[in-house]
Formats: C-alpha cells, sequence, structure tokens
C-alpha cells in the first residue's frame, strides 16, 4: 500500500511540473520570425489580434519589408486589396519586396508605388487590371527596382521599353506571355532588353516570339546573364552556333521545348489561368 501510494505520488509531482509552453515567454525575435513566417494576410487577418504582445510586434515596420499575398480562391478581391493597404502602410516606407497576385489595379499600383520608393522587387502576376498607362507612370518612381516579374499581364513591349529605361539597375525580368507560334516572329521585346538591361543576370520570356537574332541581341547587350529561360519560345533555333554559344555563356539555360511542369498550362495558353472572377461573390474561383 505505501509503495502504490508513494507511486502515486511521484507521478501527480510530475504531472504538476510538466507545463504547457507559453508562446508569450519566447524571445521577441524568435516570435517576429514565426509571425513572419505566417505570411502576410494570415498576420493581418489573424495574428494582429491575438494579443498585445503580437500586436505590438506586428506594428514594428520591419515585419514588413516583404509582402506576399499569393492568390487564393477563398479570399476575395476587395480583401485582398485591404490587407494589400493596411501591410503597406505599416511597412512606413520600408517596403522592399511585393507579390500582387490578380487583384492588382492601377489604384492599388499607385498607392503602392506612393508610399514605397524604394521598392526593389515587384511581382504583379497575372494582374490584368493594371493598364501600361499607369504602370508607366509608377515605374518612374521606383527607379531602385532589382526584379520586376510580369507575367501573364496584359502588357506591351512598350511598357517594358519604358521599364527597362526608368529601372537601370534590374537584374532580374520575367516578362513571361502566351506561347509564340512560328508564325509571328518580333524582336522588339528582345531588342529593349539588350539595349538597356546591361546589368542583368536572370532573364526569364516564357512564350516571347523573339528569333534568333533577338537572342543574339540579348547575349551580346547582357553580358552578365547568368540563367535565361526560353521556353515556349518556339521560333529559335539553338541547333547550331548560337545554341554552342548559349551553353557556354549561361549557366542555367532552359530550351525552347523543355517541359513547363513548374507552370500552370493555363497560364501558357489561356488569359483566363486556373481562376475566374465571381462577381456576385467577389470571389476568385478555381476551376
Amino acid at each position: 500500500m505505501g509503495r502504490s501510494r508513494g507511486r502515486k505520488n511521484k507521478s501527480k509531482k510530475k504531472k504538476k511540473k510538466e507545463k504547457k509552453p507559453n508562446w508569450l515567454e519566447l524571445p521577441l525575435d524568435v516570435t517576429a520570425k514565426i509571425l513572419h513566417n505566417l505570411g502576410t494576410v494570415e498576420v493581418v487577418k489573424t495574428a494582429c489580434h491575438v494579443c498585445s504582445l503580437w500586436r505590438n510586434i506586428c506594428k514594428d515596420p520591419l515585419m514588413w519589408r516583404t509582402i506576399d499575398i499569393p492568390a487564393s480562391p477563398a479570399t476575395s478581391r476587395s480583401c485582398s486589396v485591404n490587407v494589400c493597404r493596411f501591410a503597406v502602410d505599416q511597412s512606413c516606407g520600408l517596403l522592399q519586396e511585393i507579390n500582387i497576385e490578380l487583384f492588382g489595379t492601377d489604384v492599388l499600383l499607385k498607392y503602392i508605388a506612393d508610399r514605397a520608393t524604394h521598392l526593389r522587387r515587384l511581382r504583379l502576376y497575372k494582374c490584368w487590371a493594371v493598364s501600361e498607362r499607369e504602370l508607366i507612370q509608377v515605374v518612374k518612381k521606383l527607379s531602385l527596382l532589382e526584379e520586376i516579374d510580369l507575367s501573364f499581364c496584359y502588357l506591351s513591349r512598350h511598357a517594358l521599353e519604358v521599364i527597362c529605361r526608368c529601372c537601370p539597375h534590374l537584374k532580374v525580368l520575367k516578362f513571361n506571355k502566351k506561347r509564340a507560334y512560328e508564325c509571328f516572329k518580333n524582336n522588339n521585346v528582345a531588342f529593349a532588353i539588350a539595349k538597356t538591361l546591361h546589368e542583368l543576370r536572370h532573364l526569364q520570356l516564357l512564350g516571347n516570339c523573339l528569333t534568333n537574332d533577338g537572342l543574339l541581341a540579348i547575349l551580346d547587350g547582357c553580358p552578365h546573364l547568368e540563367s535565361l529561360d526560353l521556353r515556349a519560345c518556339s521560333n529559335v533555333d539553338l541547333s547550331g552556333a548560337l545554341g554552342e554559344r548559349c551553353h557556354k555563356q549561361i549557366k542555367k539555360l532552359l530550351l525552347p521545348y523543355e517541359d513547363l511542369d513548374d507552370i500552370y498550362c493555363n497560364d501558357i495558353d489561356e488569359d483566363g489561368g486556373n481562376y475566374y472572377y465571381d462577381d456576385e461573390r467577389d470571389l476568385w474561383v478555381s476551376f
């Protein structure tokens, strides 16, 4: 009997000693890293409202140097816009990188540019509501840009030419379009890149209509180029000397007919992509 009571007392003591971890006792820098990894939408909609400690950490402008708002069928366009505006305000001019998918508009882009003049990386993915006219005005305020992704937006080579002139520090450019067809050949984009972006390191031109002449101009005009993605560029022929030069000059080269496993097929072949906007429910809906 005495032994059994002793064992019970020991087990009770162990249970008393075992405490659940208290998240509020973590060092502030550790908590800040955890919150930062949640993502912009989760921080704005959830973490900011958990407790006063987390709310105060989220007020630090350094928490908002990167804003990432990916497309989500569960998030309405108006909600995404509001989250983005809130996050931009919280950054207090320290914003370095922003990713916007689907919900970008002229008004929102101007709002960002007016409050993030030190922006280094801008990604507008499938932002069909962004006009060339507004984008041209915005990039004039973002001369420090080092990376820009304008994949599957409704933009012409004229807009790209302006971007190239206004952002001479660009090192990464992604200007992806629908699949190029052999009946249509155009080197305007390639020539614009070669003429202005001499410091370019990484270039992605999915579905571009450039020919070997355009590719040669890029190789000559961008001597520091390290990676080049030419997938779905059906007018380029790399079977001869030009192909040999590409392999020698470019460390990472993706050829015109290589697989597009990391890119949704609809991104190349259709303007609508994998989502459509439901006006009645104010939601981007996948299909």
